[in-house]
């Protein structure tokens, strides 16, 4: 152990800890901007620069390991004029329209500049990026001006999906973060998962806001029907100052409510048609000779990323649309004969954790019957913002039930939102259909937790059906090598593109992994407490295949519930 000295107060630490961590034990506070808890130390910001007796420079917290009998100042005249010499030298290029930006209250450089004082005008001239906002992609905005080149989008976009849209260009002040050759974000091979959004500091990257949208399609006098992801009662009263993990069902259909929708619908509900659907087709697949490994088809981002990437693998995706996608086709098809209104007079909204489901909304293939599946798809940040623009008080908002009769899902349903969620619905349904009999247990563990590949088999009868599950872009990847490889062999392989699962998606709050365990553990115990945990047990399900659809994958529900793909490797050029 090394003991040293931090503002005054005597600190124990284990050999190699850094002086920002060392801090964090005593409960000093070290401002930083590009340093990530989840990421690798990148020390450019500079802004945690501490004073340490006996050396001549003030030294990087992030990046300077602790040493034996160091005495450390946090706070000291030297380091505040630094650090404010720093701020400053950041807001010669930084725009000061933080009234107007869509970080504001929650930018990291906004509270470093607050904690410190910086109350008066810079002495430096401000001069900006000429480039401008990049508006081309449904799901992301970019705003170059806004960048302070922390290099955290570059880690996680290059580093930890593995996608590899974004590069720095240039040197010294010119020096920009953007796509390759200029080219705006739509035209690129981003799949839109929003990670980068997660780890920004600042309003550089955004969500492309659609509220706005909403509200004039209320003013038109649409019936607003809207679907909520399973995820989200999971992470919307965090999105609103709440503790992570805090599960909060009722309140969010009583503030959709009180926002103006008229119908507020339970994704659970497609989450176990989606269940209904591909497991059908798992199943047809091995007793018919078909492609195999099946993959998941439930998440736009790891589809794009098929489609870009893997054009010879589209084969192997499950033709069942996603959840979101099931849903927008019964909302415009069934539920207006149902309910008569007219499917013109219906805006199908769905509010969802992922950017990517912004994108596939707009999928040109997205349109079961002569009307586009999902009009809007809102993320968890963007209802958080309409709630708390309603003045709505959420903390003291009363329990309301979903509306019928697409307002029951089952347990099988919401762990849809961790990673390893439909994988393992998928296999409760699929070893009661093949082996009349439930799991014992009916917790599926093996395919539980945030280990980036998980691998495991099931016995149904004389075969033993082999699983994977990928979450993560750069985790699949791997995960896909070993299978073109042929090294692994599987039936069925789940992947999500989001680090965690949906609970990790690009909508939500902002998150880090400490706070992913308390939302995966949220989920968990919210499944336990619902009476039904299989998809087919739903009624609600059994009464829509009844009433309308007549059977899996059967004739009208491949017409409204399947899709197709496409080569977009042409993206990669």
């Amino acid at each position: 152990m090394i003991h040293l000295t931090i503002d005054s107060r005597r600190v124990e630490v284990p050999e190699g800890t850094m002086i920002l961590e060392a801090a964090k034990q005593a409960n000093i506070h070290i401002p930083t901007l590009c340093y990530h808890e989840d990421q690798s130390v990148k020390a450019v910001c500079r802004i945690c620069v501490v004073e340490i007796e006996g050396m001549r420079t003030l030294s990087t917290a992030c990046s300077t390991p602790v040493g034996e009998g160091m005495v450390i100042h946090t706070a000291s005249s030297k380091v505040l004029k630094a650090r404010k010499n720093i701020l400053e030298l950041i807001f010669a290029r930084h725009p000061q329209d933080c009234l107007v930006c869509s970080k504001s209250g929650k930018c990291e450089l906004q509270k470093v500049a607050q904690d410190l004082g910086m109350h008066e005008p810079i002495r430096y001239d401000i001069q900006l990026r000429s480039q401008e906002r990049d508006c081309s992609s449904p799901s992301i905005v970019r705003n170059p001006k806004k960048c302070i080149v922390c290099g955290r989008c570059l880690e996680t976009c290059n580093e930890i999906q593995g996608v590899n849209v974004l590069s720095k260009e240039n040197r010294g002040f010119h020096t920009l973060v953007a796509p390759a050759y200029g080219q705006v974000l739509e035209n690129t091979c981003c799949i839109n998962c929003g990670q980068c959004y997660q780890v920004c500091p600042t309003g550089a990257i955004s969500i492309h806001d659609d509220t706005d949208e909403i509200r004039h399609q209320m003013w038109l006098g649409k019936k607003l029907v809207i679907q909520v992801a399973p995820s989200v009662r999971i992470n919307l009263a965090e999105a609103m100052g709440e503790e992570p993990g805090v599960v909060s069902t009722g309140r969010l259909v009583s503030a959709l409510k009180r926002l103006g929708f008229d119908y507020v619908f339970d994704s659970d509900f497609s989450a176990d048609l989606t269940i209904m659907e591909e497991g059908t087709e798992l199943l047809h697949r091995i007793q018919n000779g078909g492609t195999l490994p099946m993959f998941t088809s439930c998440c736009p981002a790891w589809v794009k990323y098929c489609e870009t990437y893997l054009p010879n693998y589209t084969d192997h995706l499950s033709t069942a649309k996603s959840p979101q996608q099931m849903f927008g086709a019964l909302i415009k098809t069934w539920f207006p004969k149902a309910s008569g209104i007219d499917p013109a007079d219906i805006c199908s909204i769905s509010v969802m954790p992922c950017t990517a489901k912004k994108y596939e909304c707009k999928r040109p293939e997205m349109n079961g019957n002569g009307y586009q599946d999902v009009d809007i798809s809102i993320t968890v940040q963007e209802l958080a913002n309409m709630i708390r623009a309603g003045g709505i008080d959420f903390k003291e908002l009363p329990n309301t039930p979903f509306d019928d009769p697409f307002g029951t899902g089952s347990g099988a349903g919401l762990i849809f939102g961790a990673t390893g969620g439909v994988m393992e619905a998928a296999l409760r349904t699929v070893y009661a259909v093949v082996m009349g009999k439930e799991m014992e247990p009916l917790e599926y563990t093996p395919v539980r937790g945030f280990e980036g590949i998980k691998e495991s088999s099931v016995q149904l009868g004389d075969l033993t059906v082999k699983v994977a599950v990928a979450h993560g872009i750069k985790n699949a990847r791997k995960l896909i090598d070993e299978i073109q490889a042929g090294r692994a062999d599987y039936h069925f392989v789940e992947i999500m593109a989001c680090p965690g699962g949906c609970i990790g998606g690009g909508g939500n709050a902002i998150r880090t992994w400490k706070i992913m365990e308390q939302r995966k553990k949220a989920i968990y115990e919210a499944e336990r407490e619902l009476p039904i945990r299989l998809s087919h047990k739903n009624p609600a399900i059994t009464k829509i295949y009844d009433e309308y659809l007549q059977e899996p994958c059967g004739e009208l529900s491949h017409r409204l519930l399947h899709t197709t793909y496409f080569n977009r490797e042409d993206l990669l050029r």
